[in-house]
């Protein structure tokens, strides 16, 4: 299955929490970014432009379960950077498994097999692994050659001692559907526990400015991607609320929720979301209460917004959609490994 069982109870129970706590405002995963130093510098990535100095720096193990409590997410993303390169990166990771957190290590594969002896499998623990493509696609996209190669073995040996891995896919414009296709086939065969997709933000720093979808494009695009599975000819073990992906097809109309995955690293809490870089507050109550949150999503007419489709800001749209009567069946799809 994608979405572990007791995963989505305990989330299901958190969001029922929340609600009857009257926020209207919480978050649902905490995009935890330790360090933003990386080992490559992939050409849609816009997250390790930064001056030296703060490449150099990392949060503790302490900060990081600072933050967390703070905001008191059931769902833990550590991205980067490259997470793995952290020294203390077992430590925060052990810490947070023992608070029965969900944790998805974000890594781009190349330290994974070197590092496994400092992790435990644990229901708690996904290493959620970097691939674009298959070899010649993937490689092209981090530009470097071997890359894919190394990340597989990686994935195979995760796999081979109990670790539980998931794929984290990014589509940009000139992205073969076809290609993408038989990418979903080779995973499902390397038997990995959930395929996560999601088309690529335009970072202002990222170096490639070229290849980003816009809207309508990003449609059509995973229409025709996910035309077998809408068709019942393929089962592809998705990693989403099946609502998502009717949102990446045109099949949903989404606003996106962007206090849903807030980020924290060693600047603090990011304004406002995830994917937009506007400064920063010292606290996540700040952040909440002080962000103008009127000035971003589609419907604010901010044109940074206006072709996002990125799964942090709509996945937890889709989660509160979850919730409606009609909607219930369907994403329970994210249970069942079916969508």
């Amino acid at each position: 299955m994608a979405i572990q069982i007791q995963q989505a109870l305990d989330v299901g129970k958190y969001i029922v929490t929340q609600r009857l706590l009257g926020r209207k405002r919480f978050p649902l995963v905490l995009m935890l970014e330790p360090l933003f130093r990386c080992n490559l510098a992939c050409s849609g990535c816009g997250k390790i432009q930064h001056p030296t100095e703060i490449l150099k720096r990392h949060l503790t193990p302490e900060e990081c379960f600072a933050a967390v409590k703070e905001c008191g997410v059931p769902v833990v993303s550590i991205p980067g950077g490259e997470p793995l390169l952290h020294p203390q990166i077992d430590d925060i990771v052990k810490g947070l498994v023992a608070w029965r957190k969900y944790v998805y290590l974000c890594t781009n594969g190349l330290l994974l097999e070197k590092y496994l002896d400092k992790f435990q499998p644990s229901p708690y623990l996904t290493f959620s692994v970097h691939l674009d493509g298959l070899r010649e696609r993937h490689d092209q996209c981090v530009d470097r050659q071997g890359v894919f190669d190394k990340v597989v073995q990686a994935i195979r040996a995760a796999k081979a001692r109990g670790f539980r891995v998931t794929t984290n896919t990014t589509v940009f414009e000139g992205t073969d559907p076809k290609e993408i296709q038989e990418f979903f086939d080779f995973l499902a065969m390397l038997g990995i526990d959930g395929m996560m997709v999601s088309p690529g933000y335009s970072y202002e720093w990222a170096p490639d400015q070229e290849h980003f979808l816009k809207r309508e494009q990003t449609k059509a695009m995973f229409r025709e991607i996910l035309a077998p599975l809408k068709a019942g000819n393929k089962i592809w073990n998705f990693n989403h609320n099946p609502l998502f992906l009717d949102f990446l097809i045109g099949e949903k109309d989404y606003e996106c929720t962007p206090w849903g995955s807030p980020s924290y690293s060693v600047l603090g809490w990011q304004k406002p979301c995830y994917l937009l870089n506007e400064g920063h507050y010292a606290t996540f109550k700040e952040l909440l209460e002080e962000t103008n949150w009127d000035q971003y999503g589609r419907a604010s007419g901010n044109p940074k917004c206006a072709d996002c489709m990125v799964h942090c800001g709509y996945e937890p749209t889709a989660a509160m959609d979850a919730f409606q009567p009609q909607n219930m069946v369907r994403a329970m799809g994210s249970v069942l490994g079916a969508v």
